[in-house]
Formats: C-alpha cells, structure tokens, sequence
C-alpha cells in the first residue's frame, strides 16, 4: 500500500533541513508532502531542494487547514501525518505502520507525561483526554498528538468536520470513536520542537474544550444533555423536599426545575435521533 507523509509547515525551516532527508532516506517509496501554510521564510524552498512534494498557501489558513490540503492531495492509501518542527521521530512511523497493518483504522502517537512541553500543558491534555474518554466511551490516551497514521479512505470521509486551526487531531479522533473505526494508541517520546510553538495555550485551550462539546453534541448529544437534565432533576427533588418539610407545599420553582429537566431530556434525546438519521444518511453517501 502507498503511504503518503504528510507535514503542515509554518516557518519550520531549521527542522526542514534534516527532517525531509531522513523522511526520504528513511522511506523512499513514500510520498512526502509539506504544506506550506504560508511561511515568510525559506520552508518552501528547503522542503522542494531535499524531493519533497511543497504544497503552498498564499497566506497562513491554520494547521488543520494545512492538514486538510495535504489529505485532498495524497495519493497513497495510507496517510501519515507528522509536525515539521521536529518533535516526532521517522523511526516511530514503522510502529505506527505495524498497527494498521494488525487491523486498525487509525494509529495514534501517545506522548509520555515527561515529553510534553510544560506542566500546564499536561495537565490541559490530561483533562481533554478524560473529557473526550467520557464522551466518546472509549479510552483516548493523547487526544491532541498531531503524529498519527490512517487510513486514507475512512480519513477522508471526515475532512468536512475538521477546523482549520490545532483542533483537528480532536476532531478525527472524536468521528473515528463514533463512526465504529478501530482507534489504537502507542507511546512515543516527543522531542522538544525546533523554533517557537504557534499553539497559544489559552486560546487554543479554549478552542479544543468547544470543538469536544460540539463533537460531543454532533454525535452522542444525550452524553451531554443526560447528566444536565439529571442535575436539574436532583435539583428540583432537593427543593421539593426543602419546601415541603419547611412550608409544607410544592412551588412554582420546584415545578420550574422538573419541567426543565424533562425539557433537556426530551431534547437531547431528540437531538440523539436526528444525530442517528443524519449520519446513517452521510455513511450511506459515502458508500455510494
């Protein structure tokens, strides 16, 4: 099978230098393809001179733009994609390669707790990886690795779903759970990036948590809804009780509160069919 590497690249020519060598020396069937998302510096012309295929932006559309670009222009069956900033290991691609080949649909890079980048960042990841286990019912070990090989055909059914900013290893991982595809994960050791990170933690941050809620909300929207209206329910009975063991009657607040849980319910419950039919029609598209 053709296996296509993909890189999004923002003003990484410094990695570019020994990584693209080590790419082609390391795999030379390989397609390796570099998205240049709109670099002021010497990234295109690095990535070209050392055989890679470049792929240009006129401007900076984000990296799962980039992402999304490499994806349409690959021609291998299998997609591998990587950071260009030199913090995934070539080596580790044969790994990943030897898990799809046991079956998987998609093979993901898990960085250790000594590779990431600060504490703070740690412990952001560790809540998103909880965040998404619990919406997606499945154990995701790095929710946010960029370092992931794929099927080509069952990636690209999902490229309309992916954000162009960092979100989009979110994103394919929460469709991949949803749609029934074999997710697997292993440990890697990321190495510290050359150059300066693009990610800003807040910003970003903030951005990840809204792509697993609208994921969440998209595909499994009763994960969401069940356990709000449970908590407007436990609400309502507490102050219920209250009233009755102090007044000695039901009020209107204690109707207000039942009647919101059930109206939460009944809503995510509906949105839950409507999520059923919609992508039962979108699987049934891409068949055809």
């Amino acid at each position: 099978m053709k296996i296509s590497i993909i890189l999004p690249c923002l003003n990484e020519e410094r990695s570019l230098e020994t990584l693209i060598p080590c790419l082609t020396q390391s795999y030379p069937d390989a397609e390796v393809i570099v998205v240049n998302d709109g670099s002021s510096d010497n990234s295109a012309q690095i990535a070209a001179q050392a055989g890679a295929k470049v792929i240009t932006h006129p401007y900076s559309k984000g990296n799962g733009s980039a992402i999304k670009t490499g994806a349409r222009e690959a021609n291998g069956d299998i997609l591998v994609f990587m950071d260009a900033d030199g913090q995934h290991e070539p080596k580790d691609i044969k790994k990943l390669l030897k898990e799809l080949e046991a079956g998987y649909d998609m093979v993901v890079g898990a960085r250790s707790s000594s590779s990431q980048a600060s504490f703070g960042r740690w412990c952001a990841n560790s809540f998103y990886n909880w965040l998404a286990s619990w919406i997606a019912g499945h154990k995701i070990a790095d929710l946010t690795s960029g370092f992931r090989a794929v099927k080509a055909n069952k990636f690209k059914e999902f490229l309309h779903l992916l954000p162009n900013g960092f979100s989009y290893p979110t994103t394919i991982t929460m469709a991949f759970f949803r749609a029934g595809y074999s997710v697997n994960y292993i440990p890697i050791v990321a190495l510290k990036r050359i150059g300066k990170s693009h990610i800003k933690l807040l910003k970003d941050g903030v951005r990840f948590l809204l792509i697993i809620f609208k994921i969440g909300t998209l595909y499994s929207p009763l994960k969401l809804f069940g356990p709000l209206s449970l908590v407007f329910f436990i609400l309502g009975i507490s102050y219920y009780s209250y009233t009755f063991i102090t007044d000695g009657r039901f009020t209107n607040m204690g109707m207000l509160l039942f009647t919101t849980s059930i109206l939460i319910f009944l809503i995510g419950l509906l949105s839950e069919q409507i999520t059923q039919l919609l992508y039962s029609d979108s699987n049934r598209n891409s068949k055809l």
